[in-house]
């Protein structure tokens, strides 16, 4: 499946290693690598952690094709509604490469 239907738009990465970026999909080629605008990093926390969780900037970011495991398109209205700060939950595994 080609991504370029989601250039410049709003978009959620679930990259290999269980990271959690959002940006705006900038550029994108043949092998996955991704060029990200306007990039966060969401990193939540457990429900026993005592720090609240956080969105960490990270403005223009390159992806290499081989550590994105979902992209996938946000609703940019539903995402504006949720505290990002209070939300918990568990730590995303990374993909296993065999």
């Amino acid at each position: 499946m080609s991504l370029q239907p989601y250039v410049n738009k709003k978009v959620l990465i679930l990259t290999a290693d269980g990271r959690t970026l959002v940006g705006t999909l900038l550029s994108c080629d043949q092998l996955t690598n991704l060029v990200l605008q306007d990039t966060t990093e969401r990193v939540i926390r457990p429900a026993d952690d005592p720090e609240e969780s956080e969105e960490v900037s990270h403005g223009l970011y390159l992806i290499r094709g081989e550590n994105v495991a979902i992209c996938g398109l946000l609703d940019e209205q539903l995402d504006s509604e949720i505290d990002w700060a209070k939300v918990r939950g568990n730590i995303v595994g990374g993909v296993k490469h065999t």
